[in-house]
């Protein structure tokens, strides 16, 4: 067994759980404008020094994450407009009104990218030098991923989604069709390439900021990609796809409690054998990538990486498919073996979500590879003093949460809950859990020997169901939820601060 070599896996420490598209903010959703460095400086006020982040990557289907047009770009709704005001390029105009308390995004995308748009028009009329030099040396510099993503943005534009509908030269990425199109929508090509510039640099400086205050960043990186991303277009050989350029299976997982049917989330598999044959490559840059902007990556659905449900494109239901065996420990020795940028071996800074069915030898894996896993206490009650949710079972390479994106605030947990698991988690939290569940809660995590605490901050603010970021299996009205300042107070950070220096999780 391997313990994480990471320095901020291996101490005590804690932070919170919060998106940046669910901060205050103007112009619709959360950007990386003042409020992200207001955050920051509220974690510092909390005693907290870590802070987890949803992908960064830009939204897909159903506006989520998890569903993205490309693994390696930034989301363009994250991208501060005032700092294009203050820049010259943009004209402060007034904001229409758009929902402070969650995110309405059939009003905030078609609203952001056209103000992007002006801004881009403002940048190429009169940027200075010095901003050209510095655009044009980004793209050189990021020319690996952004050039086929800018391409890919803008032939979305011009045909629409999925590629496979594109023209068959497109779809088929002939190099004469590409050259040709690279061409003509040159103007798109550099405006997608200008919005991924921005908000490199914004994210930099907000990165920097949070590391001079003692703050690191917890990135995410989901398993899977969309079939309709860069990513597949680009890297067609590498999954599982037909002649035509569709999934051939599909990945999901099976039936289990909670869904007779399992769930089919519809992405293309990776073909590992194409993969492992070309040195695991594309997932080496996309890491490395990553850990450029990011302290630390959780992985998403880890035991994909030792079996993955296999289903038939053709059923609409994940109830029929196969486990398959994934690539295992050659594949995270080989991301190990990069000596770049945080990747040097031995000691990915990784976090396995290893949450649902596991089979023992996903914590095989996980060990032989020294990654902490999770531990999510709203799983803990009900059943068996046994229960490795349970705070007394966990191990110091844990990092344990109150619940994730994925689930009900503790508030709104509590009060679905049956009549036994209430009073499990009375006689294990103690009398606290009828008057503040969710810092009952807080409080046997903190008290821990988990190295890590996460706490999604709607569990800070004590703030119940209607505040839920995301359900799974929900096609719609997920990744909405915003706060606003008026509801924070000054309550919330020193109690947590408090928890923290009791319970030795301030970092030094």
């Amino acid at each position: 067994m391997r313990t994480s070599t990471d320095p901020l896996l291996s101490q005590r420490t804690s932070g919170v759980l919060l998106h940046i598209t669910s901060l205050p903010g103007p112009s619709g959703s959360g950007d990386l404008g003042a409020n992200a460095y207001h955050f920051v400086d509220w974690l510092v006020s909390a005693g907290q020094s870590l802070w987890q982040i949803l992908p960064l990557s830009p939204v897909g289907p159903g506006n989520s994450p998890y569903a993205s047009p490309s693994s390696f770009a930034g989301n363009p709704l994250l991208v501060d407009l005032e700092d294009m005001v203050r820049s010259g390029w943009l004209h402060a105009t007034p904001e229409i009104f758009l929902e402070p308390s969650h995110c309405d995004f059939d009003m905030v995308v078609p609203y952001r990218m056209a103000r992007l748009h002006d801004a881009w028009q403002g940048f190429a009329q009169g940027a200075l030098n010095p901003e050209r030099a510095e655009f044009a040396a980004f793209c050189a510099e990021q020319s690996h991923w952004l050039d086929g993503y800018a391409l890919f943005m803008a032939l979305e534009a011009r045909y629409g989604q999925p590629w496979t509908h594109w023209p068959t030269p497109l779809a088929q990425r002939e190099p004469g069709a590409l050259a040709a199109m690279a061409a003509e929508l040159r103007n798109d090509v550099m405006f997608f390439s200008f919005v991924q510039w921005r908000f490199a640099v914004q994210w930099g400086r907000l990165r920097d900021y949070a590391h001079t205050l003692g703050v690191s960043i917890i990135g995410d990186a989901p398993i899977f990609v969309a079939h309709h991303s860069a990513d597949v277009w680009i890297h067609a050989s590498q999954f599982e796809l037909d002649d035509c350029g569709e999934p051939s299976v599909v990945a999901g997982v099976p039936p289990d409690y909670f869904s007779a049917t399992g769930q089919r989330w519809g992405n293309p598999l990776y073909r590992w054998s194409a993969m492992q044959a070309g040195g695991f490559s594309w997932w080496k840059a996309r890491l490395k990538h990553l850990l450029s902007l990011v302290d630390i990556v959780r992985v998403d659905h880890f035991r994909g990486f030792d079996t993955y449900w296999e289903i038939p494109a053709t059923e609409l239901t994940a109830a029929v498919g196969q486990w398959r065996t994934g690539p295992g420990k050659v594949f995270f020795d080989a991301l190990g073996a990069t000596p770049s940028n945080k990747m040097s071996s031995p000691g990915l800074p990784i976090i396995a979500e290893d949450l649902g069915e596991i089979s023992p030898s996903v914590t095989v894996l996980r060990l032989a590879c020294g990654f902490p896993g999770m531990r999510v206490l709203q799983f803990a009650f009900g059943d068996t003093p046994a229960n490795p949710y349970l705070p007394h079972n966990y191990e110091p390479q844990t990092v344990a949460y109150t619940g994730t994106h994925d689930n009900n605030t503790c508030a709104g947990w509590w009060h679905a809950a049956s009549p036994v698991e209430r009073q499990a988690a009375r006689n294990y939290l103690g009398p606290q859990a009828d008057v503040e569940i969710h810092w009952a809660m807080m409080q046997s995590l903190s008290q821990s020997v988990a190295n890590t605490m996460i706490v999604p901050f709607q569990d800070v603010l004590g703030l119940d169901a209607s505040h839920r970021m995301n359900t799974p299996g929900q096609p719609s009205d997920c990744w909405q939820w915003r706060f606003e300042w008026s509801q924070v107070g000054d309550d919330p950070a020193q109690r947590l601060a408090s928890l923290t220096q009791a319970h030795g999780r301030n970092r030094s």
